[in-house]
């Protein structure tokens, strides 16, 4: 009975798609409470990712459990469908910008294309999500260009707009020169590389001043801004000084530790002279010569030095040049002395490309950075660049054209944001973040330090800004729907799209005797429209308003990658409070990034990672989801993608739950033939009632513990501890209640038919539980197995409304009948021996198979009483006579000893920790257990807290151990825990033992042989052998004979001579080796 994953996937898909299986989950919940999940929008001009399949699983795992808990969980895929990502590709379409491409087509045109190419890959995205076995409706899906969609987006922002939370300003923006328009602060972190610029000094010399023929020295790293240049800004407090340069004979004023930054590395060996000092108020006023003429006259009452608090004694010369246009603090201070304002602008000569205009007539045409290189030309001969140096430095590169950004004064809408960062803050508390430092450090220090939001950008192919103004922007309407721009307009044509080239030509008439107002040429940011989708995905208020609040709003959960912090979690955050002065959503899951297996970015030309649809289609989607969620990246922690890994979750989480369903169907085909009836699962058994073997209670007691800690962990939505938990029980199933319960659930452990039924009913139960508990995280699988189970389960399924799918049922609820911490505790103490005498065992490489004499535990009385209730196990797994439980540790010569990290201990104690090292080994058994207890210790006169030490056992290094000879406390091994020690006794040279261990050996051969086979356990065949080589005189007559009951419960018959057989009826023979044994092994038909 083996099994393909990947196919058996598929033909679990198909299956979902014949019953319908989302929308029937949906119609089986409809009328229940309702879950609210918000699904960020991706876009479709591009593949889908491992980052995006681990979103996509995220966001299937909590819709699928809060689903199997009985409520109403609506799942709605979404698209964003506008912004720079499709402009982007139309440009590169036609090698040109978007103001060329609109120049030359149309607007109409140019975004005709972009809508052609905005569903790209979405049939790609479905098919990948689907096999991924995400349940979400593609049928019913919105996208950010649907007109409903938009209008919402006019809702929102006609409601800021009357609350008087948006303003039009020019401000020094991040701006994409490739792309022609300005980024949010958001966008502009998105991107930050270092990079290389020049680096150099300017003077200006001073005019009008009497007595100073001097020269002011600035420093900068944008050549490009020096014809811009209006202004020098000192700090008033610093101080400055006159020198004398001996070599030029010039004068300069700069701040006295700008003077290296002058000379360089020469600046040890410079000659120069300081003339006098001056405080930085004292500059102000003074006039310069401007460096350039373009603005000598046009702004005639500048060039000359102002004050600013902002200027930085550490950087350059302390001495700023100031270009308005192109420089936040520049803008400010030149605001703030009066020298421009928003009436009289600053010159700004660089067009929405980036390229210099007529105003600069030397270098119009020329993009700014290409410039820098003419720039420092033609300063070369004015003698006024005095220092010419490249530096590195982080600067922020476009996100989309990956072009570094300059700064330029545009004119832009905003949504005011710091007056709400206190609400913001306040509402975040309330809402719950996995993991919680996201929302405490990341996400809590970007809301804290919030700028206003500029929501305006000069492109094409977005929903337009719903304002129309007059010429001179005194009147400005925001129009909040269709039905009011037709009202306000007279317009009444069609209106089934709100795109720019739809709404562009409509005017609306001036109630101010302005003329005809026009809509401004700005689109939304299309962080703006993903900010609003849980508005506008539902078309509210338009619709939906009375079942918006409470069942749609604020969302239950969400969940993105750690990019989003600054992203659309911010974004859904700002409009939230600004609209309703709530958090939109309650619970969210922060993800972190997933990297090539090198640690690098994933890269397609790099070809550093394998194909998703490649790895799923090898190991099934199961295996991908398991082995993404159970990692550091639900914990917004970076993975480092490892194909090993998926292939790890196969062999170590799938094929045991897999073999575990296949040996309960084989177990109730034996049943059935043993007893002439079909096993099916007893109801009551729920109950707890006739659980007699600790094994069987134990498991079940499990599974409660399980399901009660899931209960509580889902409702903190930390995958990374619920993962866990579930792989805990079925390593317990697998490794442990079948490992042990074998014989029972053969029917061969002479305790009776009931007993069997008891321990199939167990596993029953068990698997049961288990495909239920994982089924919104191994979709696939658990349907499978759920499906071959059904036949067994009988009545339990008999409340289920619909029991097709295992994701129709309810999740496995906590039966209090089967709680029994008690048991728990005690099979807990006898795993903690077992384990520790399978490494002893190791150690000194002695398979299980073979017999030994006796292990010794030693341990706490509570312990010792729980293994000895469960010694039998003990026994049978480790394969030992005789088990002896024991608290006397002195009598095995097990001792105390302090084990030290000295490294990090010497950072503590420095030069002292040498008087401890010194006393360490003088310390009595009474002072290492006192320090147990009381975790300090005074050593030397040094005093040493918890943690300093590590106390352990250890087998004291003396001779003898209660008087028995070395040479015999040899053949013991020792394996610790913190409160239990075991020692395994590993002479196997008694000839009980050598029997039994052969006796092993030989049914290991024949259950390997019966599987080569292909025999199940109901195949009855006669098993025969035949001794071909024997050199040591091996008795294997009397192993047969003297160990004839471990033959017949393990292959319930015995091994008969081949002598004389007939050979007519062989199934399959093969010659086994065993030591120098070798014998022939035949299984014939009865």
């Amino acid at each position: 009975m083996s099994i393909s994953f990947p196919k058996t996937e598929e033909e679990t898909i198909r299956f979902w798609r014949e019953v319908d299986a989302f929308q029937t989950q949906l119609r089986l919940t409809e009328g229940c409470e309702p879950f609210t999940f918000y699904d960020g929008p991706p876009f479709a001009t591009g593949l889908p990712h491992y980052g995006h399949l681990l979103t996509s699983t995220i966001k299937d795992i909590i819709p699928r459990y809060w689903a199997m808990k009985g409520y109403h969980v609506s799942r709605r895929f979404g698209w964003d469908t506008h912004g720079l990502p499709v402009e982007y590709e139309i440009d590169k379409k036609h090698g040109m910008s978007a103001q060329d491409a609109v120049a030359k087509m149309g607007v109409a045109a140019y975004n005709a294309e972009c809508r052609a190419i905005v569903m790209r890959y979405a049939t790609e995205w479905r098919q990948i999500i689907e096999r991924l076995g995400r349940w979400i409706d593609f049928d019913n899906d919105y996208k950010s260009m649907d007109v409903t969609f938009m209008e919402s987006c006019w809702w929102v922002f006609k409601e800021l707009f009357e609350k008087e939370q948006v303003y039009r300003a020019y401000q020094i923006m991040p701006y994409s020169t490739a792309l022609g328009t300005p980024l949010s602060q958001i966008e502009a972190k998105q991107n930050e590389k270092m990079t290389q610029d020049p680096a150099i000094l300017v003077s200006f010399p001073v005019v009008g001043q009497e007595g100073v023929d001097a020269s002011l020295v600035i420093y900068t790293t944008t050549p490009w801004t020096l014809p811009s240049n209006l202004l020098i800004a000192v700090h008033p407090e610093f101080e400055y000084v006159e020198f004398l340069d001996e070599k030029s004979a010039k004068k300069y004023i700069i701040m006295e530790s700008g003077l290296p930054s002058f000379y360089g590395k020469d600046f040890k060996k410079a000659k120069y002279k300081i003339l006098r000092k001056f405080v930085g108020k004292d500059l102000i006023g003074w006039k310069y010569e401007p460096l350039f003429p373009y603005f000598a006259e046009s702004y005639s009452e500048c060039f000359q030095v102002i004050g600013a608090d902002y200027v930085e004694a550490g950087e350059g010369t302390g001495l700023v040049h100031q270009a308005p246009a192109f420089g936040q603090e520049d803008y400010d201070a030149a605001i703030a002395t009066g020298f421009i304002s928003e009436k009289r602008l600053p010159p700004c000569p660089v067009d929405q490309k980036g390229h210099f205009t007529a105003e600069v007539p030397e270098y119009a045409g020329q993009h700014v950075k290409a410039a820098d290189k003419a720039i420092l030309k033609d300063l070369r001969k004015t003698g006024r660049l005095l220092v010419e140096s490249q530096v590195s430095h982080v600067d922020k590169f476009c996100w989309r054209s990956d072009t570094q950004l300059i700064r330029k004064a545009v004119s832009s809408w905003f949504i005011r944001v710091t007056n709400s960062v206190p609400e913001m803050l306040s509402n975040l508390e309330s809402t719950n973040w996995v993991p919680s430092f996201v929302k405490e450090k990341r996400f809590g220090n970007w809301i804290a330090n919030a700028h206003d939001w500029n929501v305006s950008r000069n492109r094409y192919w977005g929903t337009p800004l719903p304002l129309w103004v007059s010429d001179d922007f005194e009147e400005v309407i925001c129009v909040g729907s269709r039905d009011e721009l037709r009202e306000l307009s007279g317009y009444d044509g069609p209106l089934d799209d709100l795109h720019r080239d739809k709404v562009d030509h409509i005017q609306i008439p001036s109630r101010k005797g302005k003329g005809m107002l026009k809509r401004v040429d700005e689109v939304f940011d299309c962080w703006f429209e993903s900010g609003s989708m849980p508005y506008a995905s539902v078309h509210y208020p338009f619709k939906n308003a009375d079942t918006f609040h409470g069942g749609r709003f604020p969302a239950d959960f969400i969940a993105e990658g750690l990019d989003q912090t600054r992203g659309w979690f911010y974004t859904l955050s700002v409009l939230g409070n600004k609209l309703f002065q709530v958090s939109p959503f309650r619970n969210c899951i922060v993800n972190g990034l997933v990297l090539a297996a090198d640690g690098k970015k994933m890269s397609k030309s790099l070809k550093n990672y394998p194909d998703p649809s490649s790895v799923i289609n090898e190991y099934g989607s199961d295996a991908l989801r398991l082995y993404l969620i159970n990692s550091p990246v639900v914990r917004a922690e970076p993975l480092r993608f490892k194909e090993s890994g998926v292939k790890e979750v196969v062999s170590k989480v799938l094929l045991p739950l897999w073999n575990s369903y296949r040996f309960f169907y084989e177990q109730a085909l034996l049943y059935k033939k043993n007893t002439g009836e079909e096993f099916t699962a007893d109801p009551s058994f729920t109950e707890g009632k006739g659980l007699e073997n600790v094994m069987d209670r134990w498991i079940l007691a499990d599974c409660q513990s399980m399901l009660q800690f899931i209960d509580q962990e889902m409702a903190g939505y930390r995958l990374y501890t619920v993962v866990p938990r579930l792989l805990q029980v079925l390593d317990n199933l697998t490794n442990w209640y079948i490992r042990f319960n074998r014989k029972r659930l053969k029917g061969v452990a002479g305790l009776g038919i009931e007993d069997t039924k008891a321990a199939l009913n167990t596993l029953l139960q068990v698997l049961y539980t288990l495909v239920r508990a994982l089924a919104p995280f191994t979709p696939f699988i658990t349907e499978h197995i759920y499906g071959l189970l059904k036949p067994f389960l009988g009545e339990l399924l008999a409340q289920a409304p619909d029991s097709r799918s295992v994701h129709f049922l309810r999740f496995p609820t906590v039966q209090q009948a089967l709680f029994d911490e008690v048991i728990e505790r005690k099979v807990s103490a006898m795993q903690k021996v077992i384990d520790l005498g399978r490494t002893a065992r190791e150690r000194r490489t002695l398979s299980l198979k073979t017999p030994l004499r006796s292990i010794v535990v030693v341990a706490d009385e509570q312990h010792l009483s729980d293994v000895e209730s469960l010694v039998d196990y003990v026994k049978g797994e480790l394969n030992v006579q005789e088990v002896i439980l024991t608290t006397d540790e002195a009598k095995y010569g097990i001792v105390l000893e302090a084990k030290v990290d000295w490294p990090t201990l010497g950072k503590k104690l420095k030069k002292d920790v040498q008087v401890v090292r010194k006393a360490l080994p003088s310390l009595s058994q009474e002072q290492l257990r006192n320090y147990q207890v009381e975790k300090t210790m005074t050593i030397g006169g040094i005093q040493l807290e918890e943690n300093d030490l590590e106390i352990v056992r250890v087998i004291s290094k003396t001779d003898g151990v209660d008087g028995k000879a070395a040479v015999e406390q040899s053949k013991l091994e020792a394996a610790f825990s913190n409160d239990v020690i075991i020692l395994l006794d590993t002479d196997v040279s008694a000839e009980d033992l050598v029997y039994e261990g052969l006796a092993r050996e030989v049914i290991n051969r024949v259950q390997r042989l019966r599987k080569k086979a292909g025999l199940v356990p109901t195949d009855e065949v006669h098993m025969q052998y035949d001794v071909t080589a024997n050199p040591e005189n091996v008795d294997l007559d009397k192993v047969l004979d003297t160990k004839e009951e471990l033959f017949v419960n393990a292959l319930r018959g015995t091994l008969q001579p081949l002598e004389g057989a007939s050979g007519e009826s062989v199934i399959l023979e093969e010659e086994q080796t065993i030591g120098a044994l070798r014998m022939m092994l035949r299984l014939a038909r009865i």
